[in-house]
């Protein structure tokens, strides 16, 4: 794979930092072992930072809409029509646009598999029939590159998992690319108005990997021969109690393509937190990216958090009452996701 890899080797809303292009909107403890710390203390990562797009094909036929009353619900991964397998929009209305016939629908809801019965009714505009849904099967946004790991050629995005915003519920994945992005513009964050990084997805053609897997904590990618993205200097990826209150620094993409290199000051580590992805309490103390983007904005999850020469983890949540500051996600806990 041709690489340019460095050889020296009040209350707060959260918001999830994944930006959609398409008309959907993305958007336990943890015991620490001996043996776990050596293994993730011995694992070198490379830190991205680069700004992406990722383009996911869900498993089935997803609800995103409804136009009538009935038993489907928003969120609703639709897998089979009268017994058949459907994995597309146009497969399902292949089956029902020649018939007003009651038709059977299995999906799955909130990972759980449902059965209902759905009566077709005709439109007049198209001279078929049809269910009074809206149904997608790709779903697209932006984030940003976490890391590269050199030993399995694989990337790692997000810090976080790609949902269904009305249920809260866990794509599953079919299919999807790891695509490049170019910042064009940057929405600033402001108290009670979450910015946003806004960009250009291109090169569809030649993506830099293919999307494996979408978990809770990230997204994790094959990476391709096609793409050749400009990785940074290797790192130890540190354990979680390696982590500590004090200064840091994110590497992101807030103009064009080029990774920056911004200061953060950790202000509290929680090593046992119930939320994973709110693992790392950080606050924005770089002046040039306040008066950029005020802080933290949509687009920026996946940022690598770095501190002490180690990759520590990766800010997954803004607070929208203060973008200054942030959430971010231990490192060992994508790297357990990845597997």
């Amino acid at each position: 794979m041709k690489r340019r890899i460095v050889k020296s080797l009040g209350v707060f809303i959260l918001v999830l930092l994944f930006i959609v292009t398409t008309g959907v909107i993305f958007p336990e403890n943890t015991v620490i072992t001996t043996e776990s710390e050596n293994v993730v203390a011995e694992r070198i990562l490379i830190p991205c930072g680069n700004s992406i797009g990722i383009q996911m094909d869900v498993k089935g036929a997803l609800v995103v809409g409804t136009t009538q009353d009935c038993e489907a619900q928003i969120g609703d991964r639709i897998i089979k029509v009268n017994n058949t397998r459907v994995n597309s929009p146009e497969e399902v209305a292949e089956i029902v646009s020649g018939s007003e016939q009651t038709v059977k629908v299995e999906a799955v809801r909130n990972s759980e598999r449902v059965e209902y019965a759905l009566t077709p009714y005709y439109d007049e505009k198209t001279s078929e029939y049809k269910l009074g849904l809206w149904i997608k099967e790709k779903i697209a946004g932006i984030g940003t590159l976490t890391f590269y790991d050199p030993r399995n050629d694989r990337f790692a995005a997000l810090g976080h998992g790609i949902y269904e915003p009305e249920t809260g519920t866990l794509l599953d994945v079919e299919d999807g690319k790891l695509l490049n992005t170019k910042v064009n513009q940057i929405t600033i964050g402001k108290k009670g108005e979450p910015g946003e990084i806004g960009g250009t997805i291109y090169n569809f053609d030649n993506p830099l990997g293919n999307v494996l897997k979408n978990t809770e904590m990230g997204v994790f990618c094959s990476a391709s021969d096609e793409g050749d993205i400009n990785i940074r200097n290797p790192l130890v990826a540190a354990t979680p109690n390696q982590t500590q209150r004090g200064e840091a620094y994110i590497l992101t993409t807030v103009d064009g393509t080029k990774v920056e290199r911004f200061d953060i000051e950790i202000t509290r580590v929680r090593h046992h937190s119930k939320a994973k992805s709110k693992s790392i309490e950080f606050k924005v103390t770089d002046e040039r990216l306040l008066s950029i983007s005020g802080g933290i904005v949509q687009g920026m999850s996946g940022s690598p958090i770095i501190q002490d020469g180690k990759l520590v983890g990766a800010v997954t949540h803004v607070l929208v009452n203060d973008p200054t500051r942030g959430y971010g996600i231990f490192i060992e806990n994508m790297l357990d996701a990845a597997g």
